[in-house]
This record gives structure tokens, C-alpha cells and sequence, in this order.
């Protein structure tokens, strides 16, 4: 009786379809929850509270946003840890994913600046330098002040990699399972979302630069297994690079 218990269990975990992995729901629960997630994640966008500064008022944003994907995750029966946020299992491998997610990005980025933009974009437009004066305000040469910030950024990036690469992707794949290359669709998918939220503060050729960064994100979580964590790494890297701009 034992050994027979055993052998349905064993077939039937054989048996699982792809549609039936713990990151993934059914297409209409998919669609619920990415209505309320992305109506969440833009209508927050309105509410500013001044007393809190610019970077206040980003974390306030992204918690929100999280606090509602982490109910909507719970709803499921699932945990940011089944969607990727969990301790890779070596190091180095996680190191070795990161540098060649880093070196692809960087890559890619290099690629448009010098071959792309000038077609995509022949009028140069000042909206980037003059947002990111706002937001970086007394920057040069204060260091207390680059450091106080870095650690923000940090947290956002974290925060932007469980929204998009973590909830974001999945449910889009969840979303178009019913297709072919459902995985495709969801990688541009939400590429083409991060991009499109940072065209407000980056302008039309900084949000397709952050486009194409979460296309090598996407297909970087994609291929290396789903693990949220090197991507956290290489997020937090560029944006420290791109901080040190600012000094």
C-alpha cells in the first residue's frame, strides 16, 4: 500500500505541467492580479507628499506597490521566495551570473549610445540632466551625502528587481501561457514596462536605455534559473555607477 502511495505520488509529480510551477498562476488570476498591481504601481505615482523629499517619496511608492503584490502573492499561495528571492545555492555561481549579467548590460547599453541614439533620437533634449540635478541636489564632491543616498537607491533596486523581474514577468508569462513563447512575450513585456515607468524622470532615450536593461535582466533571470538575487546585484552595481556621476 505504501509502495503504491509512493509510485502515484512519484507519477503524478512527473506529470506536472510547465503552467504548474509554484512562480506561475492561471492565465485569468494572472490578469487579476496584474490589473491590480499595475493600478496600484501608476496611481501611487500621483500621491506626493512634500515633507518626505523626492527619495521618500520613491520608497513610499514601491512599498505600496509591494505591500500589494505581497497580499495578491499570499492570495495565491505563493511567496516572493517561489518567485526567485531565495539564497542561491553557491556563491560564485551567483558572481558569475552577475558578471556576465553586468557585462551584457553594460554591453548593450554601449551598443545604443553609440549606433542607436543618434538615429532613434536626432534632437537632444536637456529633461535627463535637469531631473537628475533635482534629485541629486549639492551632490558634487559630498561624499556623506553620496553615501546617505546610495543606500536608498540600493533599497530601490532591490524593491524594483521583486517588482519586475520577481511579479512582473512571471505573471505576464502566467498571463499568455494559452501561447506560444509565453516566456518571449513576458521578457519584452516587462521590459518595455520598466522602461515606460522611467520615461517621466530619464526622457525617451534614457527610458529605452532602461528598456534594454530589463531586457538583458528578463532573459538573465530567465536563463539562470529564476533566482532574483544576482540581478540584485547588478542593479545596485549600475545604479551606484551612474550615482558617482553626480560627485
Amino acid at each position: 500500500m505504501l509502495l503504491e502511495t509512493k509510485l502515484k505520488k512519484k507519477l503524478f509529480n512527473m506529470t506536472q505541467s510547465p503552467s504548474q510551477k509554484q512562480y506561475q498562476t492561471s492565465p485569468l488570476k494572472a490578469l487579476v492580479d496584474l490589473f491590480i498591481f499595475f493600478s496600484t504601481m501608476f496611481l501611487i505615482r500621483a500621491v506626493h507628499v512634500s515633507s518626505i523629499g523626492f527619495w521618500g517619496n520613491v520608497i513610499l511608492n514601491s512599498v505600496v506597490t509591494l505591500t500589494v503584490a505581497t497580499l495578491l502573492l499570499y492570495y495565491r499561495g505563493q511567496t516572493w521566495k517561489s518567485l526567485g528571492l531565495v539564497k542561491p545555492k553557491s556563491f560564485f555561481k551567483l558572481l558569475a551570473i552577475a558578471a556576465v549579467t553586468f557585462v551584457a548590460t553594460f554591453g548593450s547599453i554601449i551598443f545604443f549610445e553609440v549606433f542607436l541614439r543618434d538615429i532613434l533620437f536626432p534632437v537632444v533634449t536637456t529633461e535627463a540632466t535637469q531631473d537628475s540635478g533635482s534629485r541629486f541636489p549639492n551632490m558634487k564632491g559630498n561624499l556623506p551625502l553620496f553615501f546617505g543616498i546610495i543606500i536608498i537607491v540600493w533599497i530601490e533596486s532591490f524593491f524594483e528587481e521583486l517588482q519586475d523581474r520577481g511579479f512582473s514577468l512571471n505573471r505576464l508569462e502566467s498571463l499568455a501561457a494559452k501561447i506560444p513563447f509565453s516566456i518571449v512575450f513576458a521578457v519584452i513585456a516587462q521590459a518595455a514596462i520598466f522602461g515606460f515607468r522611467h520615461s517621466g524622470s530619464h526622457g525617451l532615450s534614457g527610458a529605452m536605455v532602461t528598456g534594454i536593461i530589463g531586457l538583458v535582466f528578463g532573459i538573465a533571470y530567465v536563463v539562470s534559473g529564476r533566482n532574483l538575487w544576482p540581478l540584485i546585484v547588478v542593479h545596485c552595481s549600475l545604479n551606484t555607477i551612474s550615482m558617482m556621476g553626480n560627485l
